[in-house]
């Protein structure tokens, strides 16, 4: 009995722009059952020159902006560094208007504490969704932020319990790493749309979605994400991620695996962290163990609790993505149809401007919050009590067998790193005198890769859904992973050497 075929699924889409008065684009969905003479029929699409320009120019200035490497002078380790521009400019900014930072970061935190204690009182009711958003929060984060605004007055205005205060707790936090937060997330936030609402993700994610599902259970789209992280900053990969998990781009899962396993620390801060041991002549080799570890991370630990446990459901009312390339499409034309009907759907300029507002107002008083509070909170329990030291005791029988020399010394770095990811080469710089145990240290502490003076605090403060104990958990899987193949490679490189 002949099978019945199924009718062909056309869609229209109307294009008005650049010279064209109105340019159809067709797409003819071909039935599965088609013999195999006829082939499946290709699918003919024309473009005009404002769709491709509407794509291309925004996406090519955000790779520019989030992407490019350019050189830029160090004097703290008195030579060229690698960055890229978003991180330049912020840079240039901060060292200009460095001493009035301090100031504004206390404003930010006491009006989103302010703001939020007016929403819990009934003082203030928010009309809109958005400000519900920014100041309608649970008890956790309520707390959260009035224990931040605590702790910037105090060390803002000098005052309360030395450790609390210290130039290596809070006021590490304020004048060190907040001063550079404010100002990255400024302009990251008011740039991410050239990356976000142009297309660039939807034609990267089409190319690359047969490397990075089957690889490391990802859209093909969360390259760029990897990609801004490694090359710029974990915090701007941290920023993408959270923005496309609330805009639907990301499920539960793929969100929590992406921001804890490529939210990587820049280039330069390999080369501080190796300066730090004594042993920057081996850089080249170190960066390289930092990208084989990482990457063999990468592949193990989504598919471990608890990232394994996490669900494909996504923020709000997103539906699951469909990465599967129509008959008739190769992945290049699946791609440019993607990212040229995305482009399209922008209104102009208004749009871009009210997205990256709020993308800045959003991480300023929703982050900034939650990283002075939880990163002054972990550096006191660093600094301050023998938690870390006494919880990296467990590790001493497994550096033992791999025969890693001053064990016990080393072992007291094993977890520190969890409070922020300089202290254990710190510890090491100071107590370890064997080479390979320097250079384990050195590697393993930023592959860890989540730190809760930085990374982990801007995870927790944005709408991703991982908690503190997940993250705690993911950072001792790394370690453990880590630690094993770091050691192994770190014997065959100072043997070469």
């Amino acid at each position: 009995m002949q099978k019945k075929r199924k009718k062909f699924h056309t869609k229209k889409i109307a294009f008005d722009g650049g010279n064209s008065a109105g340019m159809t684009i067709e797409s003819d969905f071909n039935d599965k059952n088609q013999t195999k003479n006829n082939g499946p029929k290709k699918n003919k699409r024309n473009y005009s020159a404002s769709d491709i320009l509407k794509f291309l120019i925004p996406s090519i200035i955000g790779i520019i902006i989030f992407m490019l490497p350019i050189k830029e002078f160090d004097p703290e380790i008195n030579q060229d560094k690698v960055t890229i521009p978003i991180a330049y400019i912020a840079s240039f900014i901060q060292n200009s208007i460095g001493s009035y930072l301090p100031a504004l970061i206390v404003g930010i935190i006491a009006i989103s504490a302010i703001g939020a204690i007016l929403v819990k009182l009934k003082v203030y009711n928010p009309k809109s969704d958005y400000m519900k958003g920014v100041f309608d929060l649970t008890p956790t984060w309520f707390i959260t932020r009035v224990l931040a605004m605590i702790f910037v007055f105090m060390c803002y205005f000098n005052f309360g319990p030395s450790y609390i205060i210290s130039e290596d707790t809070g006021n590490f936090i304020l004048n060190n790493l907040l001063t550079t937060l404010v100002v990255i997330f400024v302009f990251a936030g008011l740039l991410l749309p050239l990356l976000l609402d142009f297309g660039l993700l939807e034609f990267v994610g089409t190319l690359l979605a047969k490397i990075m599902r089957p690889i490391f259970t990802l859209p093909g789209r969360s390259a760029v994400d990897c990609f801004t992280s490694w090359l710029g900053d974990g915090t701007l990969g941290v920023m993408l991620t959270a923005k496309q998990y609330e805009e639907g781009f990301y499920s539960e899962r793929e969100a929590a695996i992406i921001s804890t396993t490529f939210s990587a620390v820049s280039i330069t801060f390999c080369l501080v962290v190796l300066k730090q041991v004594e042993m920057a002549h081996l850089f080249v080799p170190y960066y390289l163990t930092i990208c084989v570890v990482g990457v063999i991370c990468a592949v193990i630990i989504p598919r471990i609790p608890p990232l394994s446990l996490k669900k494909d459901t996504y923020y709000g009312d997103a539906e699951t993505l469909d990465e599967s390339i129509p008959q008739g499409e190769t992945y290049f034309s699946w791609g440019l149809y993607q990212a040229v009907s995305k482009a399209r759907n922008h209104t102009g300029i208004g749009q871009f401007m009210k997205n990256g507002i709020k993308n800045a107002v959003d991480m300023w008083l929703g982050v900034l919050p939650v990283v002075m509070a939880f990163g002054t909170i972990a550096l006191v329990i660093s600094n301050y009590t023998p938690v870390f030291e006494i919880i990296g005791k467990p590790f001493i029988p497994l550096l033992e067998l791999l025969q890693l020399p001053e064990a016990v010394s080393a072992s007291k770095t094993m977890l520190v790193g969890f409070t922020d990811m300089f202290i254990p080469t710190i510890i090491a710089g100071n107590e370890i005198k064997s080479e390979l145990t320097r250079f384990v240290i050195a590697t393993v502490s930023v592959t860890q890769l989540i730190y809760m003076s930085e990374v982990g605090a801007l995870i927790i403060g944005s709408r991703i859904p991982v908690k503190i104990w997940e993250i705690f958990l993911i950072f001792i899987e790394r370690t453990i992973i880590s630690l094993v193949f770091v050691t192994l490679i770190g014997r065959f490189i100072l043997h070469l050497a």
